[in-house]
């Protein structure tokens, strides 16, 4: 079994879902007290979001990196970044290694196309749902990205760092998405990518008319599959 590293804390509300997915995950294919080989690096959310918010990009690579080298150093055989939005760095973290770095929006990708979908609606922070670096990267996979219109993406950005990040869940921001979700639908979209890590904890399949693909469940299967030599799981 490989050592899956995780660079978390952006926020913890969600790493903490990578953690338990990554654990059951594990269980449920080798069974018994089986859990995952994993080590957290987690960061403080606080001083990322103001540099988020700065647009001090650089500075948030370069923390990001050295979180990365002591997680390389810890022996890791690979490297989760247990955000959506800070894949705008994930090339300046993966050059700071030389483990390999599994980029969440390919796995996100690989899922869509699988259900042979590929016109998507996109949810997840501003900077994901509006600049290249995400919806680039899935539009390289051959899929067409649609986001929601301005008031909606303030709405979906607002939920994310006022209340999920803090573990704050409320029936009307529910209701609040489900209504984006039902907008993106009308426009087109056959599936909901749920781009932050932070929505899973509001949002599920029974809340959308369309797949959703929970980028946090996906990420997180995808790293247990690379973990988990093929002689290792149990025969079908």
């Amino acid at each position: 079994m490989q050592t899956i590293g995780l660079l978390g804390g952006m926020s913890w509300e969600s790493t903490a879902e990578y953690y338990r997915l990554l654990n059951e995950l594990t269980r449920e294919r080798l069974g018994g007290l089986h859990s995952a080989r994993c080590v957290l690096y987690s960061v403080d959310f606080a001083e990322i979001e103001r540099l988020q918010a700065e647009g001090r990009w650089e500075q948030a690579a370069e923390i990001l990196a050295e979180a990365a080298g002591a997680l390389e150093s810890a022996g890791v055989d690979m490297l989760l970044i247990c955000t959506n939005t800070m894949h705008k760095v994930a090339d300046e973290v993966a050059a700071a290694v030389s483990v390999p770095l599994l980029h969440l929006a390919d796995t996100t990708a690989e899922a869509v196309r699988a259900r042979g979908l590929r016109r998507i609606g996109l949810l997840g922070t501003a900077f994901t749902m509006e600049q290249d670096f995400y919806r680039g990267r899935l539009e390289r996979h051959g899929l067409t990205v649609l986001v929601p219109d301005a008031a909606a993406r303030g709405t979906v950005h607002r939920v994310i760092y006022e209340e999920l990040c803090l573990g704050v869940v409320r029936e009307e921001s529910r209701a609040a998405y489900r209504a984006v979700i039902d907008d993106l639908v009308a426009a087109g979209a056959e599936g909901i990518v749920l781009g932050c890590t932070e929505i899973e904890l509001l949002i599920g399949p029974e809340h959308s008319p369309v797949p959703v693909f929970p980028t946090t469940r996906l990420h997180a299967e995808a790293a247990v599959t690379r973990a988990l030599p093929s002689a290792q799981l149990p025969a079908p």
